[in-house]
């Protein structure tokens, strides 16, 4: 399954797997084999960061 291009479509997809199907930002990466970094820089150009202790995108 490949992931969404559209940086809104992005983070609503990454925030639901993170609630529903893994436990941190890396699992997530490692399973989809997509680099972390692309994704954490494509959610900030939107105004979003990964929160760690929430496990999730948020503004």
């Amino acid at each position: 399954m490949n992931i969404p291009k559209d940086p809104y479509m992005l983070l609503s997809f990454i925030n639901t797997k993170l609630r529903d199907d893994f436990d941190s930002l890396d699992s997530f990466c490692d399973n989809y084999n997509t680099n972390k970094q692309e994704i954490l820089k494509k959610l900030q150009d939107i105004g979003y960061k990964y929160v760690c202790s929430e496990n999730q995108f948020k503004a």
